[in-house]
């Protein structure tokens, strides 16, 4: 790990897809960030459809730039929102992305130089009951630094 400072010089990447699951992941991921002064980084991902994706670049038309800018416009609201609220550390630096491909894969390039990538344990698309989604199941199995599974809220411990 890199160590922690007011430069940011720890990094936090953290998966953000909208789903609660996601946000709590979100709002764990800045407030670590906030007790270490460092920054944390969301990343949305995302794909085209295929028959959709196909009509529309036969006609020489790429919705890629507009939809990765929304994306990355909605998870910097999100972030800068739970910023506000957590408001632990005015060292806390919040940065956010939006990247077109598979979510588990976008976010281990993502985390490459991270010193912690952090996901919910299901987003959208995870199977009702599963203990992990696909993408937290893959980045825990694959990433390069330490990863935290945030489990969901209305799971009950004994």
């Amino acid at each position: 790990m890199t160590g922690q400072g007011a430069s940011g010089d720890y990094r936090i990447v953290v998966g953000v897809d909208g789903s609660p699951g996601s946000v709590l992941a979100l709002e764990w991921a800045v407030r670590e960030a906030g007790q270490r002064g460092a920054t944390a980084h969301a990343v949305m991902a995302w794909e085209h459809p295929q028959p959709y994706a196909a009509n529309v670049w036969g006609l020489g038309m790429d919705p890629a730039l507009d939809i990765q800018e929304a994306l990355a416009s909605a998870a910097a609201a999100e972030a800068a929102r739970i910023a506000g609220e957590v408001g632990e550390a005015q060292d806390m630096v919040v940065t956010s992305a939006a990247f077109e491909g598979h979510p588990a894969t976008a976010l281990l390039q993502a985390a490459q130089d991270a010193d912690l990538l952090v996901v919910g344990s299901r987003g959208h698309g995870g199977f009702v009951g599963a203990l992990l989604g696909s993408v937290s199941q893959h980045v825990v199995c694959h990433a390069s630094c330490p990863v935290v599974v945030v489990p969901d809220a209305d799971r009950h411990h004994s």
